[in-house]
């Protein structure tokens, strides 16, 4: 999988971070000998540990990324074993489900869909292949943390069999053959059952009073932090809006900008909107016209890209069909030809990306998921 092949010193310090970590769990929890693991910080050990890429901020279906592996990260109490723990929420999605919810079968088919168009667009954003993705789970129990591995699958849709729900049940248990899930209705959520079998074992020691041990070897006056720090943030919608605040992908501009007049287009034209609220809210958020930037890429690759057409609406890259070739290829895994609509993006659950721009003048790019950006402008006051 990937801890038995990673070195021997990345292993020996990620159990020493997880094991320091959890001694200080009386910092958060009452327990006395069940550890107690935040999931940010499990993810911040396992990238910190292995120089993996951290994804957990980006709203896919991977927590991280090293190499051509992908790796969702999950913590929990280790219990009996074989836990159902929640792997992806459908809640933006529910009105594109509703009318299957009578039927455990039907729906169960739609959320198999959604699901594996998750998994594949996020192969397609960190360029990593369906085969290689994992999860690694830190399992926590009494004076032990437990290391679990196991393949991330997509859901084998041909041999999905639903064990009938009793009357009036909320869940749905369900099994492909391979794997065995439940989703919950009320609340838009799928379930996996982990069949815990650990590759290895941290024994932990927690703290009486992690306080005085702290205090004693952080009194001193922090150092400058002198990391290249994100200095701002800014989201943008793939969309627009026709009459009735309706949420579009215009036939010919945007993510569908080849479908232009005017000159012959090239198939992987693209641009990212920026709305003209944007523009006004945060005017010097991008260099001037035209002056080009590096734009990171989740998976760890990076764009040249510059702001472009009148009025400065236009985020593109140079040459302008890159964007469109991760995009419209990768992400939305679409062939040739094939408009891009808002249905598209909520079926594999995002419709935003996220901007942050970095002190040295660079630029980082994520997806995220659906209506994060009506709540930037609400929370921003921009409408």
């Amino acid at each position: 999988m990937f801890f038995d092949i990673q070195t021997k010193e990345e292993q020996t310090k990620y159990e020493l971070l997880l094991r320091i970590v959890a001694a200080l769990s009386k910092l958060s929890a009452e327990s006395s000998t069940i550890p107690y693991l935040y999931y940010r910080m499990a993810e911040n050990i396992f990238c910190r540990a292995f120089a993996a890429k951290n994804l957990s901020r980006s709203d896919i279906s991977i927590d991280a990324s090293k190499a051509t592996c992908g790796i969702g990260l999950k913590t929990f109490l280790h219990k009996n074993s074989h836990c159902l723990e929640k792997i992806a929420e459908f809640n933006k999605e529910r009105h594109l489900y509703f009318d299957a919810i009578s039927n455990p079968k039907n729906l169960v088919l739609k959320i198999a869909e959604f699901r594996n168009k998750r998994i594949t667009s996020t192969c397609g954003i960190c360029s990593v292949p369906t085969e290689n993705l994992i999860y690694h789970c830190v399992t926590r129990a009494d004076s032990i943390l437990y290391l679990h591995e196991e393949p991330m699958h997509l859901i084998d849709i041909e041999n999905i069999t639903v064990q009938n729900p009793k009357e009036g049940s909320n869940t749905i248990l369900f099994t492909d053959g391979i794997e065995e899930y439940c989703f919950n209705i009320s609340k838009s959520t799928l379930f996996k059952r982990f069949n815990i079998a650990p590759i290895h074992t941290i024994p932990v020691k927690i703290f009486d009073d992690p306080f005085i041990l702290l205090e004693k070897y952080l009194s001193d006056e922090f150092q400058e932090d002198k990391s290249n720090k994100v200095i701002d943030t800014l989201y943008l919608p793939l969309y627009s809006y026709k009459k009735g605040h309706i949420k579009v992908v215009p036939l010919k501009s945007g993510l569908n900008q080849w479908n232009a007049g005017g000159r012959k287009r090239k198939p992987n034209e693209v641009y990212i909107p920026i709305p003209v609220e944007i523009r006004r809210h945060k005017p010097n958020f991008f260099p001037p016209r035209d002056e080009s930037f590096t734009l990171n890429l989740p998976n760890g690759s990076f764009k040249m890209a510059k702001i472009c057409q009148d009025d400065n609406k236009a985020l593109m890259t140079n040459p302008n069909e890159d964007l469109g070739k991760w995009i419209l290829r990768e992400v939305l895994n679409i062939e040739e030809g094939k408009l891009v609509t808002y249905e598209m993006l909520e079926e594999i659950g995002i419709d935003t990306v996220q901007l942050n721009k970095f002190e040295d003048g660079t630029y980082e790019i994520n997806f995220r998921e659906i209506g994060t950006y009506e709540t930037y402008c609400q929370v921003e006051g921009i409408f």
